[in-house]
């Protein structure tokens, strides 16, 4: 069960901790995912060069952190690095938030992703629902990095896929749905506004990785991130006027976040 204060204490650790994030991620939401780690109190990186990702793995590992593998733009020098990246990270212990953006749009991403997860099984894969469901049936059709199916509808893949790689999936939507292949949880938090900045999916991945460095139970930190994603974009949808204040707003509910606040808006 999901509750206030252990959310709360997570959010403390991650404030006096500072886990390092190592982000190998899309350059359309480098800028936002950082700003968001930074208001949280995690310490961000983007490093994707082949030549460092190993060692930075190792910085990560040394410091106490969590590595965000985000499959948005892609290339093939990438796709070597995130696979370096997630071996190493393997190796040392260190949690893998995986999200396979865009899964099932094309050729391209879809086999990226059953390489990538067949390779290494991540801590936690976050997406939307055809995202998810695209990952076990490749007839699912994705539009764009958008989601076509509804959260509830693919509980049954995110279950399957959870067992398939021994790892908690998280389908974020409406209704965010936290599964580790037999347990569930739901988080009804947010906001419709949301949907209507870029990255803020990446971000939600981003703060699952933060959560996922000081909580050693990946269902309890993917739905802790899920979370306060959520009760940060409800607190920010309060006072913005659209999309483009309701970022700035996002990135200040993160940083003035209190445990009053979780406990009354937690749902």
């Amino acid at each position: 069960m999901i509750e206030a204060a252990k959310i709360w204490l997570d959010v403390q650790s991650i404030r006096a901790r500072a886990p390092l994030v190592h982000n190998i991620t899309n350059y359309v939401v480098m800028n936002t995912t950082a700003n968001a780690l930074l208001c949280i109190g995690a310490s961000p990186v983007m490093a994707h060069a082949g030549e460092e990702v190993e060692e930075m793995i190792g910085l990560t590992r040394s410091v106490g952190g969590a590595l965000v593998i985000n499959i948005g733009t892609l290339s093939q020098k990438w796709i070597a690095s995130m696979s370096a990246a997630m071996r190493a990270a393997k190796t040392l212990n260190v949690p893998i938030v995986f999200d396979p953006v865009g899964a099932g749009a094309t050729t391209l991403r879809t086999n990226t992703c059953h390489k990538l997860l067949g390779d290494v099984s991540p801590t936690i894969i976050r997406g939307n629902a055809s995202e998810i469901m695209a990952l076990l049936d490749s007839h699912i059709q994705t539009k764009g990095v958008d989601s076509s199916e509804g959260a509830p509808l693919a509980l049954d893949s995110a279950k399957a896929l959870a067992a398939r790689y021994h790892c908690v999936v998280c389908v974020s939507g409406e209704v965010d749905i936290i599964t580790n292949g037999s347990d569930h949880v739901t988080i009804r938090n947010g906001h419709a506004m949301m949907a209507r900045v870029t990255g803020l999916g990446c971000t939600a991945t981003a703060l699952i990785a933060a959560f996922a460095a000081v909580n050693p139970n990946p269902l309890d930190a993917a739905a802790h991130g899920m979370a306060v994603m959520g009760i940060a974009g409800e607190m920010a949808a309060e006072k913005a006027v659209g999309p483009g204040t309701l970022q700035l707003h996002f990135y200040d509910a993160l940083y003035n976040l209190s445990r009053e606040e979780i406990v009354k808006r937690l749902k």
